[in-house]
């Protein structure tokens, strides 16, 4: 698993991982999965960066990580 940095902010091939740049995913779900995830409440929302660019915060996926270890 990637490393998070302390506080900041992540795009999506950051925490789905991207093939092509060959980031390992911290979340490893296909892009619709994460989608599907916020809207039903699984994931966190994304902050608006720009108008144009969405993001989330690293405290809010590190507190899924988290999440998640404990479920599993």
């Amino acid at each position: 698993m990637a490393t998070l940095p302390e506080t900041g902010y992540l795009r999506l091939p950051q925490i789905i991982g991207n093939r092509k740049t060959n980031t390992p995913p911290i979340i490893p779900v296909c892009k619709s999965t994460w989608y599907n995830g916020i809207k039903e409440g699984r994931y966190p929302k994304p902050v608006r960066i720009s108008k144009a660019s969405i993001a989330w915060k690293v405290e809010d996926i590190r507190q899924l990580v988290e999440n998640m270890e404990v479920v599993a």
